[in-house]
């Protein structure tokens, strides 16, 4: 069964630079989830890659990075960090 809902805790925001992605927990029809965005998807939205200002970019596409986050749960089996790519882009 696919998710419907997706609520980001917005103090999870994690911009990780070394990894190049922006981190965070989400609560997926009542059960917590952590997430990762790639830089990728960011670049891809924007048109420019992050610069110290990922955070920035994430909460400007933020439904839309919520509709690619629930499309990589469904790709995934629900456990450990769910990885967002441009993939999983409409």
């Amino acid at each position: 069964m696919a998710a419907n809902e997706l609520e980001i805790d917005n103090n999870s925001l994690l911009d990780n630079i070394d990894e190049r992605q922006v981190e965070f927990t989400a609560e997926v029809d009542g059960d917590e989830q952590e997430f990762a965005v790639q830089y990728d998807v960011l670049e891809a939205l924007s048109g420019d890659a992050p610069d110290g200002d990922a955070i920035d970019m994430f909460n400007r596409f933020v439904d839309t990075i919520s509709e690619a986050a629930l499309s990589a749960l469904s790709r995934g089996n629900g456990t450990g960090l769910v990885i967002v790519s441009e993939n999983d882009l409409e």
